[in-house]
């Protein structure tokens, strides 16, 4: 008699992202959440959902390893904002105003877009700590989302300067040590990190004070690094002990090569925003081809849709672009870019046991992209098809944790809530915050 198969996603052309789990014609059988195998399936049950992936590409849910997700609810307003203008206006003007119904806005539909976007696995992070109800906020916008989400505490934005800058030695706040009880399973959908301020944007007594907690509770630790005027911040990481395989440094855009060979020596790993970091002034330039000459194990990220896209299909390209254009000698293939996206980025989040590929045992973290269509067709390369002519439009269904949270290109989560929250969210931040967000 068959075992009783929960999910099966057949007739696809799978790309496992596992060399043990080779491409091609194959069909995925999930059964409690976890993939048991990719290939011929056995007899499904009749209570079995089945997903005809006829046509498709059945990848890898891909990750996003950094997204200010509680900015969504302002998405596009930024397009032509330097890092100044944007540190001024999310740190000191709509930071302080937000309040933990605006988090919850901001959070849901940010994780809601990405998971229409085919993105499984978000680092959340979450620099907007005001109160003990922001953080509850937060997670539970994760949690009704569906999605697999890191949330990554970081600070409040209640009198901002007091907590990041060259002379900041606040005290995080103690209700980090709360969260972390709340979020105590770290086999759970949603897990903790923290985002640290780190030596580029705090004192050193703060910097260190940070990275100790986050390995007195466990937890991996993601922190911008790489300002031009703050060179070295990584050498000191390193020269202090602090640096070592739960670290992730965001941006790194001018950090030496030195240090990022030492980084990748002592195991941490990186996430690069590149679409970004090219069309915002003073942020820098994508760092990824010295980041993969130095060996470090790489994923992409939004950063803040406030002035970017919030899909990976886009920061693929922007990656490659830029690494063409400058005629970076580090290699870089459709597959690679692939990879940043699904197998390193579950690497950077700490998730390569939970997801990443489609490798038997790991949860069902899986998306099924169009590709009988006139935009993608014939696919001669399924890599590089997915990689040029990917778009959100074309991601049909989502499987996250073995729940199905997008069919036939339609989410099954509270997109009704979502949206009304972020309506009511612009409503008061309009009202806190006058003359930025328009009429």
């Amino acid at each position: 008699m068959p075992l009783s198969n929960d999910l099966i996603v057949t007739g696809g052309h799978v790309i496992g992202m596992d060399p043990a789990v080779p491409d091609g014609p194959a069909d995925v059988v999930v059964r409690d959440g976890v993939i048991v195998s990719v290939g011929p399936a056995a007899e499904a049950s009749p209570e079995a959902e089945v997903v005809d992936a006829s046509g498709c590409v059945v990848m890898p849910g891909l990750v996003d390893t950094h997204r200010h997700t509680w900015q969504s609810s302002l998405r596009h307003i930024g397009l032509d904002w330097s890092l100044m203008d944007y540190l001024g206006a999310a740190f000191l003007q709509f930071g302080p105003n937000f309040r933990p119904e605006d988090v919850y806005a901001g959070t849901l539909l940010g994780a809601l877009g990405a998971l229409e976007a085919g993105i499984t696995t978000l680092v959340d992070w979450s620099h907007i700590q005001n109160t003990p109800e922001h953080g509850d906020a937060a997670v539970a916008a994760l949690r009704d989302s569906g999605i697999r989400g890191v949330f990554a505490y970081g600070w409040p934005q209640i009198d901002p300067l007091t907590w990041v800058g060259d002379h900041s030695d606040a005290e995080l706040p103690a209700d980090v040590r709360r969260i972390r009880d709340v979020l105590g399973d770290d086999t759970a959908r949603v897990t903790m990190a923290l985002a640290a301020r780190g030596p580029e944007m705090s004192a050193p007594s703060a910097a260190r004070r940070d990275l100790l907690l986050a390995r007195e509770l466990g937890l991996r630790a993601t922190m911008h690094v790489g300002s031009s005027e703050k060179a070295g911040s990584v050498g000191w990481l390193h020269d202090e002990g602090l640096l070592d395989e739960t670290i992730t440094l965001v941006h790194a855009s001018a950090t030496g090569d030195d240090e990022l060979k030492a980084a990748a020596d002592a195991g941490a790993t990186a996430s690069v925003s590149p679409f970004i970091e090219m069309t915002m002034p003073g942020l820098g330039t994508p760092a990824t081809g010295r980041l993969l000459r130095a060996g470090l194990v790489t994923g992409l990220s939004t950063d803040t849709e406030v002035a970017t896209s919030g899909d990976m299909f886009t920061q693929m390209r922007a990656v490659l672009a830029h690494h063409r254009f400058t005629q970076d000698p580090a290699p870089l293939t459709a597959a690679g870019l692939l990879r940043m996206v699904t197998a390193d980025g579950a690497a950077v989040a700490g998730l390569s046991a939970v997801t990443g590929s489609l490798t038997p045992g790991k949860r069902a973290d899986l998306i099924v992209v169009e590709a009988g269509t006139p935009a993608m067709a014939p696919m001669l390369d399924p890599y590089a098809a997915v990689v040029l002519a990917g778009h959100p439009g074309l991601v049909r269904t989502v499987v996250c944790d073995g729940v199905v949270v997008k069919r036939d290109g339609v989410l099954t989560g509270p997109v009704g809530r979502a949206m009304e929250a972020a309506a009511a969210s612009l409503a008061h931040l309009r009202e806190a915050v006058p003359g930025v967000l328009g009429a």
